[in-house]
């Protein structure tokens, strides 16, 4: 299976660590996939020295702690010089037995010059601390936190509460019912980061699938009662459960929409994490993330890694590369 996540390039695997996240795994599935975790060289932490809990830093030193993963430090500024309290980060990681570098750069807009740093490194990974526009709304997302979901080429990891991934649950939401051919490579991606996620910070993982409401006016007659719908999408769960070595207590199949069923049901388990992924509605090359997504993301009151199929992947790098 083709490594889901950022470019080939970046997401070459170190052979010689790739096997130590997945030691107390015995799931088939694998013993033969590579741990995607382990494949990003380097992360990208965008830093706001106006943020002194440096939430972003955290998350990127946990997972650096276990892949090795090299950290890019960016401040994204064009007015004040950020270089002294860039060394001392450096420093600290250094010390602390980190590979890191550091860089203030500004070019165009806040998410503009993120992505431009992301392509210039080829980071794996990109790292950023939600901060509200409005206190009130403290979990809505602000217009440029949106503009880097939909436009980033590679991963973003969302941090948007302090809650420590230690021991957490991580859930991984997917739809199941859906299982042509990108779906199901995004499936596979959604569902190996969790896997990854939760071994690096020792949770659990959890999944999550909705499933469509009974409508009388359905043409397949299986749509038209509860119990039908639930039936056919536990017989789907049933393969999906054995190639990804998930429980039944830990798949969660609801009835309703996804976007309200997958922050109720974080909200629920307490999810350290939620996994997610977007496909392309075709036509729309701004919408590259779906209005599910968009009201789960604001919705949710867990850090959020948001993913996104390989064609979709390309054309960002190609938009980039064009600019």
């Amino acid at each position: 299976m083709k490594a889901y996540g950022a470019s080939d390039a970046v997401m070459q695997v170190k052979t010689a660590t790739s096997g130590r996240l997945y030691s107390g795994l015995h799931s088939k599935h694998f013993k033969h996939r590579e741990t995607l975790m382990q494949a990003i060289r380097s992360i990208l932490v965008v830093m706001d020295p106006q943020q002194p809990e440096g939430l972003a830093l955290k998350r990127a030193k946990l997972i650096a702690g276990v892949t090795q993963s090299h950290l890019h430090l960016l401040v994204c500024d064009k007015k004040a010089d950020h270089s002294a309290y860039l060394t001392d980060q450096q420093s600290d990681l250094l010390h602390e037995g980190f590979q890191a570098t550091i860089q203030q750069a500004w070019n165009e807009g806040l998410y503009q010059t993120i992505i431009a740093v992301q392509q210039a490194e080829g980071c794996g990974l990109v790292i950023k601390q939600h901060v509200p526009d409005n206190p009130l709304k403290k979990a809505l997302l602000t217009p440029e936190d949106w503009k880097l979901l939909r436009y980033c080429p590679s991963p973003v990891l969302m941090v948007k509460t302090s809650t420590p991934w230690t021991g957490g649950i991580i859930l991984a939401a997917v739809d199941v019912g859906n299982s042509d051919s990108e779906h199901r490579t995004l499936h596979s991606g959604i569902v190996s980061h969790g896997y990854d996620i939760a071994r690096l910070a020792n949770g659990t993982l959890h999944v999550i699938s909705a499933h469509p409401s009974p409508m009388l006016s359905a043409a397949d007659p299986t749509f038209q009662l509860k119990e039908t719908i639930e039936a056919r999408y536990r017989e789907q769960c049933k393969a999906f459960q054995a190639e990804y070595d998930v429980s039944n207590e830990r798949l969660h199949v609801e009835e309703g929409p996804a976007d309200v069923l997958i922050p109720y049901t974080a909200q629920k388990l307490s999810a350290a994490v939620t996994v997610i992924g977007t496909v392309a509605r075709t036509g729309l090359s701004g919408a590259l993330i779906g209005n599910t997504a968009e009201v789960v993301l604001d919705a949710l009151e867990s850090d959020v890694l948001v993913l996104k199929p390989d064609a979709i992947i390309a054309h960002l790098e190609e938009l980039v590369a064009q600019r």
